[in-house]
């Protein structure tokens, strides 16, 4: 095969030679048509491999273009925290202006191409970018336009003595946003079959600039949360490790500054998170790429309370009581009086106790439920819930990694005092709970939605595989059918075929299995809320206990915490994600 043809059947431009059945005119005839379906049968596999290298060579092409990237990405970000010289926050803002200027340019490109070939996506993929996935994007990128608006007015105050490319960054970043959350919310089930190639490298360039603004994002909000232990002589302050003196010769032109600096850091948390939203939805995009989806099942989840009552209830309550005392706490520690700083810190370690214990307990409760659950377990690829189970196993290490050097740490100094016993038993819960909530979340995300039709197929990659079904299907029309080769809609179509006078589907009160996985799902679902809360927005029990800086020494214990916490945090709000749709779907 020359290039040109192995470029027309990654784009989808392949002959497909006809097939004639056999027919009982002429035995020569016969003969003649059976060797042409051989012929077209040996074609046919001859294109299906023709795809698959090309595919795996785009899928190669843009996998570098993202591992260089984000390799550079992280050598600007590591430069521009610990070096104030070489390499600053303005150089990495400048890189970061020209990818988010790139994507941006190729987000209208897709979408002004798709929207004049009628041909470009033929598909979509019920599964990705439910609506309220971008319903979560739409809001989160709502207050990333506000922060993005604080900080121009924030920088505008120092404009007479720093960079413009502090004002600049934002006002691009603005711009990126509205364009991608409308690109994702129009575009996120597109199973594109035009220009593959250039797609998957466009989708990738996207899903590298959503990481690199994450971890521009995680960097700068984990330095403004991290405070440094004052050496001897100062007094007690945190500030800037990038700057050696803690402060700086520049100062603000209007009075605002101060207010808008620290309304713009409480935004930071939904900023991060609507990267981290974007970036898993056009990774979804990326693998639909040239997927054939069956559009004629779509189970219609509706969400709705009806019968669920103690779990939403017993949720509100762990989620007041936890912002209450998450308020105490934050009140007190930044008193800086040590006695009432101890006493916040055992609030704090006793209210996540109690969450993680109940937690613990109602996802066992879930787990034996699931053993009696009669449902099927879902069959086929589906990249959606693929990458949900590898971002749910993927960022629960960050938790892990949190609690077990906080394990060795307070083990290793023999666990003196209450505190240091509350923090031992909330690490040791938190590790079960992780365990536990993982298994019960990916048992829930492989089962079959309750619906009266749960036996088809909803996304598959070979229409062809479906053709054995389709034989037996048909196994007692007459033999000349049976030898003609079936057309993959054709295959498709005949796996949806109801019986006729087939009752309609009927809402049933939900039964007990029904409703107590429903009760547990939305009390997890709650308390995950809580325990990302706490965290995001700036309670550090890490650093206001000194036991790990003590232990591993500050350098070492600031890099584990600031590392480990972003995830531990993402990992929460993916779990939000994923239990929502559990309910969904039980």
């Amino acid at each position: 095969m020359t290039s040109e043809a192995e470029m027309a059947a990654e784009e989808g431009y392949i002959y497909s030679p006809p097939t004639f059945p056999s027919t009982p005119c002429s035995i020569h005839l016969g003969v003649q048509a059976g060797s042409m379906r051989r012929g077209s049968d040996v074609l046919s596999t001859s294109g299906g491999r023709m795809r698959e290298r090309g595919r795996n060579r785009s899928w190669l092409l843009s996998s570098i273009i993202t591992v260089n990237v984000l390799i550079l990405g992280i050598a600007l970000v590591s430069g521009s925290v610990f070096n104030n010289i070489k390499i600053n926050a303005i150089d990495l803002q400048i890189f970061l202006i020209v990818l988010v200027i790139l994507t941006t340019a190729w987000m209208l490109y897709y979408t002004i191409y798709t929207s004049r070939e009628d041909h470009a996506v033929l598909y979509k993929d019920s599964h990705a970018g439910p609506v309220w996935l971008r319903g979560g994007l739409v809001l989160f990128g709502i207050c990333s336009l506000i922060m993005d608006v604080f900080k121009i007015a924030n920088y505008v105050g120092y404009l007479h003595c720093d960079s413009a490319v502090k004002i600049v960054f934002p006002a691009v970043q603005s711009v990126f946003i509205l364009v991608q959350t409308y690109f994702l919310w129009l575009h996120a089930k597109d199973c594109v079959q035009l220009q593959r190639n250039i797609t998957r490298c466009g989708l990738m360039l996207t899903l590298s600039t959503n990481l690199m603004l994450w971890m521009a994002a995680v960097t700068e909000e984990s330095i403004h949360q991290t405070v440094v232990p004052p050496e001897e002589g100062n007094s007690t302050h945190s500030y800037d490790i990038r700057a050696p003196g803690g402060y700086s010769s520049c100062n603000c032109s209007h009075s605002a500054c101060a207010i808008l600096e620290k309304a713009y850091y409480y935004l930071y948390p939904f900023n991060i998170e609507y990267s981290l939203f974007a970036s898993a939805m056009a990774y979804v995009m990326w693998k639909n790429v040239g997927r054939l989806v069956d559009e004629h099942n779509h189970h219609s989840l509706h969400f709705h309370l009806k019968d669920v009552l103690v779990g939403p209830v017993v949720g509100l309550v762990m989620l007041v009581a936890g912002l209450g005392t998450f308020v105490i706490y934050k009140v007190d520690v930044e008193k800086g009086d040590p006695g009432k700083r101890d006493t916040a810190l055992m609030i704090h370690y006793v209210m996540n106790t109690v969450a993680v214990t109940l937690m613990s307990v109602s996802t066992v409760a879930g787990c034996a439920i699931y053993r009696l659950d009669q449902r099927d377990h879902v069959s086929g690829k589906n990249p959606t819930r693929s990458l949900d189970v590898g971002l749910l196993i993927g960022a629960s290490i960050g938790q892990f990694t949190i609690c077990y050097f906080t394990i060795v740490a307070v083990v290793g100094t023999g666990a003196l005092g209450h505190l240091n016993a509350l923090n031992l038993a909330v690490s040791l819960l938190t590790v079960i709970q992780l365990c536990l909530q993982n298994i019960f979340i990916i048992e829930g995300l492989h089962r079959e939605p309750f619906h009266e039709d749960m036996h088809r197929a909803s996304v598959f990659t070979n229409p062809y595989v479906l053709q054995a079904q389709a034989h037996r299907d048909i196994h007692n029309l007459p033999g000349t059918f049976m030898e003609t080769k079936l057309s993959p809609a054709l295959t498709v179509h005949s796996m949806h075929v109801a019986p006729s006078g087939s009752p309609l589907p009927q809402r049933h009160r939900l039964t007990w299995k029904r409703r107590a996985l429903k009760e547990i799902c939305a009390f997890l679902l709650l308390c995950n809320i809580l325990l990302w809360i706490m965290p995001a927005f700036g309670a550090r029990p890490q650093f206001d206990n000194t036991i790990g800086a003590e232990f591993y020494e500050f350098t070492m214990w600031v890099t584990v915490v600031n590392i480990g916490l972003p995830f531990g945090i993402f990992y929460r709000m993916h779990s939000v994600a994923s239990l929502f749709e559990v309910f969904l779907t039980s």
